[in-house]
């Protein structure tokens, strides 16, 4: 079988003889029983894997530990309490919403799983897809953020996405893969931006991830929920080069109905001429307008706060903060 042809600097995971190694065994034994559970029903199956994730969440303690400090600085005003239920409902989310990307994966775009999923303002997308403007996806990072690009690719809208490499081989193999099950351009961050431009440019439906920290160099220091982040303000000049419109959105696992939720909100105005303050804050409002009605539903557990402004400590680092 020959391999599939690369355009555009588009990456195309490749399986390698080597993943058959002792080391991947863990990795196969994994995606094994995820496979299972996919052909799992939903009712059936979310309780379990809610249960498995809690105590996940419970035996991870780097990963919590992260969430918790997250929480801590971005939402000081409710409960510990309460910020904990976020964090065990948190894990509950992840595995719920991965089996349901990998029951979209193997039994394929039908009906049944259509059935599951509650679009909120699609007309939106809708009206800007007949007027044949180019669009990007402002997506903040949640458990199901790769579900709505592989949807909208199974009804048949090109998407291109940038993404950064998994450390295991063959994980970042699968992941990838299953990304790209219906069609779509997946650009390695490392390759710059260009080609996910030119994709954007000539008619793919960009999927653009915000909220990740890239370091001071290039970000702007601006408000997020309680605190502060250094956020790339890169949106401006996406919109720019790309003539798009900007279109947040937000997916949200429902597990006591079984359905996934996918929240759009109207196209971001004004970005083509603020300045990188004023984008970067737009960015990091749209991400808040998204994830506080679901906090459940967003990954705490990445490094959101690790560039600090001068002269300020990293919370990680903080070790009277949740001691390990």
């Amino acid at each position: 079988m020959q391999p599939e042809t690369k355009t555009n600097d588009e990456f195309i995971p490749q399986f390698q003889k080597s993943f058959y190694l002792p080391r991947y065994w863990g990795v196969w034994l994994g995606v094994g029983a995820m496979a299972a559970m996919a052909y799992v029903p939903a009712p059936v199956r979310d309780p379990i894997l809610g249960g498995l994730g809690r105590l996940a969440g419970k035996l991870a303690k780097g990963a919590r530990r992260r969430a918790q400090i997250n929480l801590l600085y971005c939402m000081p005003e409710l409960p510990e309490a309460r910020r904990e239920k976020i964090i065990d409902d948190m894990f509950a989310a992840a595995p719920q919403s991965m089996v349901m990307m990998a029951e979209l994966a193997l039994r394929g775009d039908n009906p049944q799983i259509h059935k599951r999923v509650k679009w909120h303002n699609k007309e939106i997308v809708d009206q800007l897809a007949g007027e044949g403007r180019n669009i990007i996806f402002l997506v903040p990072h949640g458990w199901a953020v790769d579900i709505p690009a592989m949807l909208m690719a199974a009804d048949g809208h090109p998407m291109a996405a940038m993404f950064h490499h998994q450390k295991n081989a063959l994980t970042d193999y699968f992941w990838n893969s299953v990304r790209r099950r219906f069609g779509g351009r997946l650009h390695a961050r490392s390759k710059g931006i260009k080609p996910f431009v030119s994709s954007v440019r000539n008619g793919y439906w960009g999927y653009y991830l915000p909220d990740q920290d890239h370091g001071a160099e290039h970000s702007e220091f601006v408000d997020f929920f309680a605190t502060y982040k250094a956020t790339l303000p890169a949106l401006g000049r996406l919109m720019k080069v790309c003539r798009a419109e900007i279109v947040p959105l937000f997916p949200a696992y429902d597990a006591k109905n079984h359905c996934l939720n996918i929240h759009v909100r109207a196209p971001m105005a004004g970005l083509d001429t603020g300045d990188d303050v004023t984008i970067a804050r737009r960015m990091n409002e749209e991400v808040e307008h998204l994830v506080a009605p679901n906090p459940e539903q967003y990954t705490w557990i990445l490094k959101l706060l690790k560039t600090r402004k001068p002269g300020e400590q990293e919370p990680y680092t903080r070790d009277e903060l949740y001691p390990k």
